[in-house]
């Protein structure tokens, strides 16, 4: 399930992310807000009070710990909330970024770090989400947990995400938002966010300058 930020046109203005269902056009009316800065129609935001890094710790996909704070401290950092077995924009975002990634020179790629956090818990164990992001990057780092302490986390950087529940087809579903927030090396603070229409090129573009903490 995706939420979408749209950026309002004021230098300070709230972006409002609301959420609708992954492969379909269901809304519902939960809204968070951020204080952003609007990149004309850029599908990135350079939020004018950046985010906070969000204190998680949670597991890997080697069942080991993981400290997001701290194990990406002073590295350019990408991050992202969603589910592997989201049928659209989950697979698509992650395939992007990985694609961008690779135009990177190598030393920057070992550098940089892209976080899966899983919203859907319950399925997404650390076997599964190895699985999966190995598929589209084994640099990627997939992180699961508790539910209630990832959606704290995704909240502190206004992304709203609901627990897994099933749709009317009785399908299990889980809603979240589609944003991926870009996190400074120089201060660890989150001062970019890209929503869902960001394509490869977009990232291709900008990853140059996240890599060194710089405005897209």
């Amino acid at each position: 399930m995706r939420k979408k930020t749209f950026a309002a046109a004021a230098l300070l203005a709230a972006a409002t992310m609301t959420l609708s269902a992954c492969g379909s056009g269901a809304d519902s009316a939960k809204p968070a807000t951020v204080v952003a800065e609007e990149t004309s129609q850029k599908p990135s935001t350079v939020l004018d009070q950046p985010f906070e890094k969000p204190d998680l710790v949670l597991t890997d996909t080697h069942g080991k710990k993981y400290d997001l704070r701290k194990e990406t401290a002073g590295r350019p950092t990408l991050l992202y909330f969603g589910y592997t077995h989201c049928p659209d924009v989950c697979p698509l975002t992650m395939n992007n970024l990985a694609v961008a990634k690779k135009a990177l020179p190598k030393a920057e790629q070992d550098k940089l770090r892209v976080v899966f956090v899983t919203t859907d818990p319950g399925r997404d164990t650390p076997a599964e989400l190895g699985k999966w992001l190995n598929g589209i990057d084994p640099q990627f780092v997939g992180l699961t947990g508790d539910f209630a302490t990832i959606q704290a986390g995704a909240r502190s950087v206004g992304i709203a995400i609901e627990p897994t529940k099933k749709d009317k087809n009785g399908k299990l579903v889980s809603v979240h938002g589609t944003q991926v927030v870009a996190f400074s090396p120089k201060n660890d603070s989150g001062y970019v966010v890209y929503d869902e229409d960001a394509d490869v090129g977009d990232y291709t573009k900008d990853l140059p300058k996240l890599m060194k903490g710089q405005n897209p």
